[in-house]
């Protein structure tokens, strides 16, 4: 008995399966190569990433052992030993690490009467663009206060007056150096406005906002005095 041949679409099947085949077979040998080094240097990297990830948390880890050794250190009277951890991290990748031990540094130059040296390493951490802003903000302000003697008053001002102002966080540190130096520029008006603009601002902290009502009473500024602190 003859076979049957094979319908137009059974026919049609088998065609577009080998073709199917062939052109397949044609993709690996002309790209297969390429196509597993793609996946190799995929796998590489994302390995290469995680490993990276892995060194970076364990840094971060031993960076902040080594701080918290350093505050030990200067807790326990050696700031010597304290110096030398801090000298270490000033120079981390890690932004709060860095700015942590620079103005650490900072702290015990002054304590040794090297004021210039201080007011060097609290400029450090003001001007590196990668340190976030309120650690450069807390620096500038740092500095100015190790410079204050040594500045024009004018040039205080100039420096901290886009802090001096109500709704900044360091409205009360910052503003009373300018106020300070409005003082010393024989601007009493202005200094005693600054003072009485410190003393009635709640957002400020108590300790300057008592020495800012006192100022400013000083100076003529009728200002709100502070609710006797609650001992209770």
């Amino acid at each position: 008995m003859a076979s049957t041949p094979p319908t137009n679409e059974a026919f049609l099947r088998e065609v577009d399966e080998e073709l199917r085949k062939d052109q397949m077979q044609s993709l690996w040998q002309r790209y297969g190569k390429i196509a597993v080094a793609a996946v190799v240097l995929v796998l590489a990297a994302w390995g290469g990433w995680i490993y990276w990830q892995d060194r970076q948390i364990k840094a971060s880890g031993i960076e902040g052992e080594k701080l918290t050794q350093a505050v030990e250190d200067l807790q326990a009277g050696n700031p010597d030993a304290a110096s030398a951890k801090l000298n270490t991290l000033s120079a981390s990748d890690n932004e709060g690490y860095r700015a942590t031990a620079r103005m650490g540094q900072a702290s015990l130059m002054l304590q040794k009467g090297n004021a210039k040296g201080a007011a060097a390493k609290f400029a450090e951490v003001a001007k590196d663009d990668d340190i976030a802003q309120p650690w450069r903000d807390l620096a500038l302000i740092r500095q100015t206060s190790v410079e204050f003697d040594t500045m024009k008053p004018q040039d205080v001002v100039t420096r901290l007056q886009p802090l001096a102002v109500k709704g900044s966080p360091w409205f009360g540190s910052a503003g009373e150096l300018v106020a300070a130096a409005y003082l010393k520029m024989n601007k009493r008006d202005l200094a005693g406005t600054l003072f009485g603009e410190i003393g009635n601002d709640e957002g400020v902290p108590q300790s300057i906002r008592s020495r800012a009502v006192q100022m400013a009473g000083a100076l003529g500024v009728d200002a709100v005095q502070l609710p006797a602190k609650d001992t209770q």
